[in-house]
């Protein structure tokens, strides 16, 4: 009997967010858990190896060679192949692996290890992405750091930490500003890394057939940017009009340009699936890089089922999900979080390839 695959949460966020904190509580936690971490962490504020050994006795891995995001390809696999290794004589104990980057690192290349490495996929599953996000230093740190832009983007769980150290008016805008970048992550508060573990173990942020769910202000505010913009394509296609909306309206003058950002298609109508693989091949091949998270529910002409759809940069997977009800209606919702896309262009591209 196979083995079930070892969860993998990769913890992110730009320096003095508060991912140590926030590691150090997780491990504190009387969860009954063995938590093998590998961390990459600038200066001394690292992991608290003392609470680890006497308290824990998790097992902590370092790689202190530079930048994670550089070097995390042969590190990262070699560290986690070690690790399965240990395990399986029996020399460590642990459930799961939490991976904590520099706060420098785009958390891309960590994430791509666990598809492009066979030996990898074959032991561990990822998890989920969780992204911490300084409330007080937040707008800044996002405007001046791409680096931060891509954290966001990569989320499955956004955390803000440092709430108290600022007006709610100043968090509500951040809030708003995070949804526009990532309406798939839902944002949680977080005072001295203190979490429900539920909300940052086990949330299946890369298992195919896991609910799509948006931000509903970030669906209110494309409604209400359609709306406004009273049909500007001049037809729907039977598609909800949902290609028209490209970010939400009414954003205030002062709101930043994000290059980081999310889009939605929509369609009632099916795709032509010979015409979506092509497409859905050359746009990966082409802004692979720069498309960071992608996933959705999909309308098939031809199928009874709905088709799960999930990607990373150039990395996509596509399987069957569960059959359409006979008080359902049809119809296909995927969205794209990326950077500096041409939005426009991709959703008429996906448009070309609906059933004619």
């Amino acid at each position: 009997m196979d083995q079930p695959l070892l969860p993998v949460t990769v913890l992110t966020g730009f320096l003095g967010a508060g991912k140590t904190t926030l590691l150090n509580r997780i491990l504190a936690e009387t969860h009954g858990q063995r938590i093998a971490v590998i961390e990459n962490e600038f200066g001394p504020e690292g992991v608290d190896h003392e609470l680890l050994v006497t308290e824990t006795r998790e097992q902590i891995v370092e790689m202190n060679n530079g930048c994670l995001c550089c070097t995390v390809r042969g590190d990262l696999v070699r560290i986690l192949g070690e690790l399965r290794d240990k395990r399986q004589s029996g020399e460590l104990e642990f459930d799961r692996v939490i991976v904590e980057t520099t706060g420098m690192a785009n958390p891309g290349p960590v994430t791509q290890t666990f598809f492009i490495d066979d030996d990898v996929a074959g032991y561990y599953r990822l998890d989920g992405v969780i992204t911490v996000v300084d409330a007080k230093h937040g707008h800044a740190t996002l405007d001046q750091q791409s680096e931060a832009q891509n954290q966001v983007g990569f989320a499955d769980r956004i955390l803000l930490s440092k709430g108290d150290l600022v007006e709610p008016g100043e968090i509500d805008s951040l809030r708003a500003r995070l949804i526009r970048m990532n309406p798939r992550a839902p944002i949680r508060m977080v005072q001295m890394g203190q979490v429900a573990l539920t909300e940052v173990l086990d949330i299946q942020g890369f298992k195919l057939d896991a609910i799509l769910q948006l931000d509903p202000d970030f669906l209110a505010a494309q409604k209400a940017e359609h709306e406004e913009r009273g049909h500007a394509h001049g037809h729907d296609n039977g598609n909800d009009h949902g290609h028209a909306q490209l970010e939400p309206g009414h954003r205030p003058a002062s709101a930043h340009d994000d290059a980081v950002q999310a889009f939605v298609f929509r369609s009632r109508r099916p795709f032509s699936p010979p015409r979506l693989e092509e497409y859905l091949g050359a746009l990966t091949q082409v802004y692979g890089q720069d498309l960071l998270r992608y996933k959705g529910v999909l309308f098939m002409s031809g199928s009874p089922r709905r088709q799960i759809l999930q990607g990373v940069h150039m990395m996509i997977a596509a399987e069957p999900g569960r059959a359409w009800t006979k008080d359902e209606r049809p119809a296909t919702t995927i969205v794209f979080i990326g950077r500096k896309l041409p939005k426009e262009a991709i959703l008429k591209g996906l448009e070309a390839c609906l059933a004619r």
